[in-house]
């Protein structure tokens, strides 16, 4: 599974605005609806329900939240970089810049821990996160997480 298979160009964001981690969620969430005809609130309260179990910020400024949304017919992701970094509580209480939201249909579970595993390898990796830092365009974002996770799993 590439990760251009979840991720389009249109889910891409450069330099988004928000103050902190429910802002964020919540444009984000607005973005997938828009993608998925789904209602933006519902996206936003299954995102904000896992931060409840835990902050998805892993650490060195990147965040990985997901959620299982009732009626999303496939995997759904969204990359954004953040204007201004935000708390997000993440595990080394360092402030976010990198957010890859990650919706799965209720049902996938097999597939949605797939997809969470290889957004995770792929954000783990410095080069990668630099990178990403460094793109002025969201074509440039995409580029960047879809042929790095594509050469990722050719080697």
């Amino acid at each position: 599974m590439g990760l251009s298979e979840f991720l389009s160009p249109d889910a891409v964001v450069l330099d988004l605005g928000a103050s902190c981690k429910r802002e964020a969620l919540a444009a984000l969430a607005d973005r997938a609806a828009k993608l998925t005809g789904l209602p933006a609130g519902a996206i936003t309260q299954a995102l904000m329900a896992r931060e409840q179990l835990g902050s998805t910020g892993v650490g060195r400024g990147v965040a990985i939240p997901h959620g299982k949304i009732a009626g999303l017919g496939e995997i759904v992701g969204l990359l954004a970089k953040l204007e201004t970094p935000v708390d997000f509580e993440a595990v080394d209480d360092q402030p976010v810049d990198l957010i890859f939201v990650l919706l799965a249909p209720v049902d996938a579970t097999a597939a949605h821990l797939k997809a969470l595993a290889k957004v995770s390898r792929l954000l783990r990796d410095e080069r990668v996160r630099e990178a990403l830092r460094g793109a002025e365009t969201t074509e440039a974002l995409f580029a960047i997480a879809a042929e790095t996770a594509q050469s990722n799993a050719a080697a």
